[in-house]
């Protein structure tokens, strides 16, 4: 019998980088049907199949260009890099409408990743908010768990902050990341999400001065 996941579709833009591909396999795991979205759709249907030989036959996984993806699935999540958020979200604008964005991307400069540096807007899901408009539900998860993380069978010590547009959305968000193996916690509005994504560069700081590589957060008192 098929698990109610497979009733859902979930599309992963960026899903050919390393954070995108964790999240494909903690997806597939759970059972959705998982669509890697990527600018080349060559590279999409190359990663598509890499992923299905590690997760193996029964993996429900398609690879598209990101407009495709994003037009076929139920949910979208956005892991791009930075330097491609604006372009990717003006390209699948109208692909989103009546749709939940769960926006991944931290506005991290390669020159230093370890200092916070916010754009105008206040934060990566704010940006798109603008861009998008009250049509599209954006929300926010992921940002604080690492793609080493990700790729780990069974439970990782790292708690997933959920922020959002709304009630509703961010409980969507988080019956997600409960089924793919995470505690999730609502972090409130999406103005939060500047402190979330800022978070993600304190872990790499932390994971280069302490020499690891999957620094993460753990929520306590609760």
């Amino acid at each position: 019998m098929k698990t109610p996941q497979l009733f859902f579709t979930i599309a992963v833009l960026g899903g050919t980088g390393k954070e995108g591909r964790g999240l494909v396999f903690r997806l597939s795991k759970a059972g959705y049907r998982v669509l890697i979205g990527s600018r080349s759709l060559k590279k999409a249907r190359i990663v598509t199949e890499e992923m299905i030989r590690i997760l193996g036959s029964n993996a429900v996984i398609h690879g598209y260009t990101n407009l495709s993806a994003a037009q076929k699935a139920d949910i979208v999540i956005l892991a791009v890099p930075y330097s491609a958020h604006k372009m990717t979200l003006e390209e699948i604008k109208k692909a989103l409408n009546g749709k939940i964005l769960i926006d991944v991307t931290v506005p991290l400069i390669p020159s230093s990743v370890n200092k916070v540096q916010m754009p105008p807007a206040g934060s990566a899901a704010q940006e798109a908010l603008e861009i998008l408009g009250e049509s599209v539900q954006v929300t926010t998860a992921f940002q604080n768990i690492s793609s080493v993380s990700l790729m780990e069978e069974g439970p990782v010590e790292c708690d997933i902050l959920v922020t959002g547009t709304s009630d509703e959305a961010r409980s969507e968000t988080l019956k997600l990341v409960s089924a793919v193996g995470f505690k999730g916690w609502d972090a409130g509005p999406i103005e939060n999400s500047a402190v979330v994504e800022g978070l993600t560069s304190v872990l790499i700081g932390i994971n280069k001065k302490y020499g690891c590589k999957s620094a993460g957060i753990h929520i306590t008192g609760l």
